[in-house]
């Protein structure tokens, strides 16, 4: 089985425990307005197997070792779930550590398919970064373009099974950062049993030489990075440090 690839980093260190060897998936249908990889949208990248991309992978584990692995994020990973479990089952039987950063858009509970798909996914993955876009349904319309209820009931699926989970939230000013928004998540996160890691991502701009080059309106511009003080507002907040919510 082939996937569609964006890119590789060999060094990675924000995208699970350890240092982590990332596979960019091409492809999301998710339009974030603070997305900072616009070029994985569409349907470019290059094709793949499940047994290349894990060779590739292999040849770092010097440097990842036992307290690193392997992380595929995009994109939206999930749109080719299938490759994913192929790559995973590959890496398990070589004893890496495996984590899919994800919104869990694809998730259908509704759907025998979807969940057969995506129980067989949780086989051959040790950890999952959920992106909880926003926990207001309409605000997440807004931001993404898509509803948030997928992600929502995929964490509780997720929950449900035992699997663990990183929560991530990307803080942007004027967008997610509403005191409100954030005790009805910590509300929400209370009800998930095996949330490891509450991780609160400053929005930035990186991505903006990637819109111009794309020839793409940049969504935010104007739009300034959190201050330090409501980054860590925010982390007590999701986090629960400050008692109960």
């Amino acid at each position: 089985m082939t996937g569609r690839i964006h890119s590789f980093e060999s060094f990675g260190t924000v995208d699970g425990p350890g240092i982590r060897f990332v596979v960019f998936l091409q492809g999301c249908p998710l339009r974030c307005q603070y997305c900072h990889n616009p070029d994985t949208w569409g349907h470019g990248g290059e094709e793949h197997t499940a047994e290349d991309v894990a060779a590739r992978a292999l040849r770092y584990r010097n440097y990842f070792g036992d307290k690193g692995g392997v992380t595929v994020t995009g994109g939206e990973p999930l749109l080719q779930t299938e490759f994913v479990i192929e790559l995973f089952t590959i890496l398990k039987s070589k004893g890496i550590h495996t984590c899919v950063d994800t919104s869990g858009i694809t998730f259908r509970a509704d759907d025998p398919e979807s969940v057969k798909k995506h129980e067989a996914l949780l086989e051959v993955t040790d950890l999952f970064l959920l992106d909880i876009k926003h926990i207001d349904e309409e605000a997440c319309k807004k931001l993404t373009g898509h509803s948030n209820r997928n992600t929502l009931v995929f964490a509780e699926f997720l929950s449900e099974r035992g699997k663990k989970m990183w929560i991530r939230q990307v803080l942007v000013p004027g967008l997610t950062d509403s005191e409100a928004s954030l005790r009805r998540t910590r509300v929400f996160l209370d009800k998930l049993n095996t949330v490891e890691k509450v991780e609160v991502l400053p929005y930035h701009t990186l991505g903006v030489v990637k819109y111009e080059k794309l020839g793409m309106e940049y969504p935010l511009k104007g739009v300034e990075a959190p201050t330090k003080e409501s980054v860590q507002e925010a982390k007590r907040i999701l986090r629960g440090e400050e008692g109960d919510v």
